[in-house]
């Protein structure tokens, strides 16, 4: 019981400025979108210890930062920005250039390529696959950062562009090179080229 003298305000003006966001359920997140980011993740660090840690700091951060999500995009694109910044991050540490000049993969291509999103199919359709992409994985290493970052958000996470710039805050153009590159250059090492007699 409040005493008479006492002004005592309405129950809503304290929750006023707690909105409801699409990442109260953070369990339910999690279930939707980890194996995304940490496929991602591994995909661009190579190191299944980074991913892992990485990943539980993307939903940390994500919770965290959860009243500021404007969404102005799908919760997916924000946890992939969220994941690609850490992993920037973590790549500029001289830890991180330490472990990459000493073992430039530090897991199995096919660790990768058994990843895939894409589960359907025969066992030799995925066999097949999974030499394809270890072909192209070779290719992939090697491209810029930035055209690799952009290659995996659209081929292995199947990104739309306009949500691949959103992610990696880059204009729409610039997002569209870069992929017009990686694709250039992945294209001119693996398609037969045809003899001319």
């Amino acid at each position: 019981m409040v005493p008479d003298n006492i002004k005592t305000f309405p129950p809503t003006s304290l929750t006023l400025d707690a909105r409801a966001t699409p990442l109260d359920d953070l369990e339910t997140i999690v279930a939707l979108y980890q194996p995304r980011v940490f496929r991602f993740l591994l995909a661009n660090l190579r190191d299944r210890d980074a991913a892992e840690t990485l990943t539980q700091e993307t939903f940390l951060r994500a919770w965290s930062a959860r009243e500021s999500f404007r969404e102005d995009c799908s919760v997916a694109t924000w946890l992939i920005r969220i994941a690609l910044n850490l992993a920037r991050d973590h790549t500029r540490t001289g830890r991180f250039r330490f472990w990459k000049h000493i073992a430039t993969s530090a897991i199995d291509v096919d660790e990768v390529a058994a990843s895939l999103p894409n589960r359907e199919g025969s066992a030799e359709a995925q066999l097949i696959a999974q030499e394809q992409v270890k072909l192209i994985w070779k290719t992939v290493a090697g491209l810029s950062p930035r055209q690799r970052t952009i290659f995996l958000l659209r081929f292995l996470e199947e990104m739309e562009i306009p949500e691949i710039a959103i992610a990696t805050s880059l204009p729409l153009g610039t997002v569209k090179s870069h992929l017009y590159r990686a694709l250039h250059m992945i294209r001119t090492r693996h398609t037969p080229q045809k003899e001319t007699s």
